[in-house]
């Protein structure tokens, strides 16, 4: 009865049965021993027909804890024999895709590994750091491998800091179902050459691609324009703003030299109007009535009308507006804000697009939020593969379903 009741937990069926359980109180352990139907045949691994047995191993696997105690399953596994005299492993479907673990408990891993770092799953599991990432390792692995990217056709590329230094990899996701595709060392135009080889690996083109965000790295530019060679460019509108903002700030850093009164200022120069308190909007106010005199709040001026620009949707007003904007810049004595004018008219075409495109980087530079504070937790990631992996786990959007019907 307990063999009986232990099978139906499992979901086992014949030929296999339950044929023994040993529980060990002081290592806190449950050993469940299973076998086959003597007489059993299996089939092989792509070959017609079921075949006779030639020996069997005891394997042993990681199963789901039986309530605080860790579970194995022993299992007395069959090797078969092969009409051609071949002699291979036969393995029931609930056995894991990494050796040593049932699909429920691999299940239960990704689960976890989705929402913590790897060093506190396998503290939670009882399992090794390096166990754990190999499961989540070969899960995506196996993912990819399927990777249909047929239907790319709009996509954000950034690169995100891996190691202190100089160390970085490039993301590529794709806009339209919101998740990473692509993940590779590096960030120069080699990396774009690299993602359209992926692509043709796996169902894909690369002329497919209509449109790319990117922000304004010559390598980006160079790498899409080579090998995105349908791609429309498209410098997203918070990048140039961003550029806009840090001419802001340092207008202001130049002028408080000769103007102790700009100290303090630079928050409420930097944050949304909206977002500062009554006593800093105050103070901002009190600044831009001042313009006539201040080149830092000419500089605010020029950043606030450059924001609204971008905001507009008729293309041939925003690229009227941004060209006498870029004019007016350029004869003014802001300096810092004259490089951003510049900057402009060198990317014009591609700042001009975000107007249609409205395509921007938001996606990847969240995901590089969220992967920077999952890299503080566990300390720092040092392994390429490693990071590669945390960054498909947490936005790859996997069907990992494909591979094992318990993962979510």
């Amino acid at each position: 009865m307990q063999n009986q009741l232990f099978e139906a937990a499992l979901g086992i069926t014949k030929p296999w049965y339950v044929n023994g359980v040993d529980f060990d109180a002081a290592k806190k352990t449950l050993t469940i021993r299973v076998d086959f139907v003597a007489g059993t045949r299996f089939p092989g691994p792509d070959v017609a027909g079921v075949h006779p047995v030639h020996d069997t191993q005891i394997k042993r696997l990681r199963h789901l804890n039986f309530f605080q105690h860790e579970c194995f399953l022993e299992v007395r596994t069959p090797r078969v024999k092969l009409p051609d005299g071949k002699v291979v492993q036969y393995q029931p479907d609930w056995f894991g895709k990494l050796a040593g673990f049932t699909l429920l408990f691999e299940a239960l891993v990704l689960a976890m590994a989705q929402q913590m770092t790897f060093a506190a799953v396998a503290k939670l599991v009882g399992e090794s750091w390096h166990r754990v990432h190999a499961i989540c390792s070969r899960y995506v692995d196996l993912a990819l491998a399927e990777a249909d990217l047929s239907e790319v056709s709009a996509v954000a590329i950034d690169e995100t800091s891996c190691r202190r230094g100089h160390n970085y990899l490039t993301i590529a996701a794709d806009m339209a179902e919101r998740k990473v595709v692509f993940v590779t060392e590096g960030k120069d135009a080699k990396t774009v050459a690299r993602f359209a080889e992926y692509l043709a690996a796996h169902k894909g083109k690369p002329d497919q691609v209509r449109s790319v965000s990117i922000d304004m790295s010559p390598a980006f530019i160079k790498g899409v324009t080579e090998h995105l060679p349908n791609a429309r460019i498209t410098f997203d509108k918070f990048h140039v703003v961003a550029h806009a903002s840090a001419a802001v700030d340092q207008m202001r850093r130049l002028e408080q030299r000769s103007n102790p009164s700009l100290k303090g200022l630079r928050w409420t120069l930097l944050k949304d109007r909206a977002r500062l308190t009554d006593e800093g909007r105050a103070d901002l106010d009190a600044l831009i009535a001042q313009a006539a005199t201040k080149r830092t709040a000419r500089a605010w001026l020029y950043r606030e009308h450059l924001r609204d620009i971008l905001d507009r949707k008729q293309i041939n007003v925003v690229s009227a507006m941004l060209k006498q904007w870029c004019t007016n810049v350029l004869r003014s004595k802001v300096t810092p804000m004259k490089d951003v004018a510049s900057m402009i008219q060198k990317h014009f075409d591609g700042i001009v697009a975000w107007t249609q495109s409205r395509q921007t980087n938001g996606f990847i530079e969240a995901l590089n939020g969220i992967f920077q504070a999952a890299k503080r937790k566990a300390r720092g990631y040092t392994r390429i593969a490693t990071m590669r992996t945390v960054l498909f786990l947490i936005a790859g959007k996997l069907d990992l379903t494909r591979i094992n019907p318990h993962a979510a």
